[in-house]
């Protein structure tokens, strides 16, 4: 049976999928990059190596994020393309009329518009951490919270707290403020949720019009209270994919497959 590779390498974590010919995910990978690109995705493919059933045939591999390259280099990739095509090309594949995706991942977070399944507009934000997963990451740690409890903690919330969300440093300052006269946990966890969403639809989403269908996909995505955000700012429905995490692999893999067909 023939398989295709994806390969996602971003800057905090490399994420790798095979799947059939069917566009049925076989297995999937997730993993801290560690600052060691080369090092993971090769640990990566040893990882894959062993569960791989015998029968299986690479017949394809793709990779994506910002060591594409790197990694295309290592596993002698026959495709290499860039994030934003292979979001566009997982989304569209999983939900054919989406029109917009939102993409939150730990170091920097994108929006990419669709008409007609083409790739009209996008956006990325890699300078301010307010905007990404790590923002999320810290204020759980320093609020002594599992990541894995955000999520849960911040649905429970009666009244999410307005916090100043413009900037990483300027809402922790904020967020320090309302701890101390008393506001809930899950209050601030929801508020802080808010204020992330604001801060990516002021700067990613900034003048891109956002319609339905729309889809969230990144390692952020597996944090409900940040989908309810979502669709309390903008009054739409959120659709999360089954594969969220994995998305931009999957997206590389489904054009590893495309180009060993056309290429045959």
């Amino acid at each position: 049976m023939r398989a295709f590779l994806g390969i996602d390498v971003g800057s905090v974590t490399t994420k790798m999928v095979l799947m059939d010919d069917k566009q049925n995910l076989l297995d999937s990978l997730y993993l801290r990059t560690q600052g060691q690109p080369t090092a993971i995705v090769q640990k990566g493919l040893k990882m894959l190596q062993e569960r791989l059933d015998p029968a299986l045939q690479i017949a394809g591999v793709g990779t994506t994020g910002s060591g594409r390259l790197l990694a295309g280099a290592v596993c002698g990739a026959d495709v290499v393309k860039n994030e934003i095509t292979a979001h566009a090309v997982a989304a569209s594949t999983l939900i054919p009329e989406v029109k917009t995706i939102l993409e939150i991942g730990g170091q920097d977070s994108k929006i990419i518009i669709l008409r007609q399944g083409i790739v009209t507009d996008f956006a990325m934000n890699t300078v301010c951490a307010a905007g990404t997963g790590s923002f999320l990451d810290h204020q759980a740690a320093r609020l002594n919270l599992p990541i894995e409890a955000f999520g849960p903690t911040a649905l429970q919330a009666k009244n999410p707290v307005r916090i100043a969300g413009r900037c990483a440093v300027f809402a922790e300052s904020d967020l320090i403020h309302k701890q101390q006269i008393g506001c809930s946990l899950p209050d601030l966890l929801s508020g802080l949720c808010e204020a992330l969403v604001r801060n990516y639809l002021n700067n990613v989403g900034k003048g891109k019009e956002i319609l339905p269908p729309v889809v969230f996909q990144g390692g952020v995505a597996a944090n409900q209270a940040m989908r309810r955000a979502f669709e309390k700012a903008l009054q739409l429905e959120i659709i999360i994919p089954p594969h969220y995490e994995v998305m931009g692999a999957i997206g590389a893999g489904l054009m590893a497959q495309e180009e060993m067909q056309t290429a045959s």
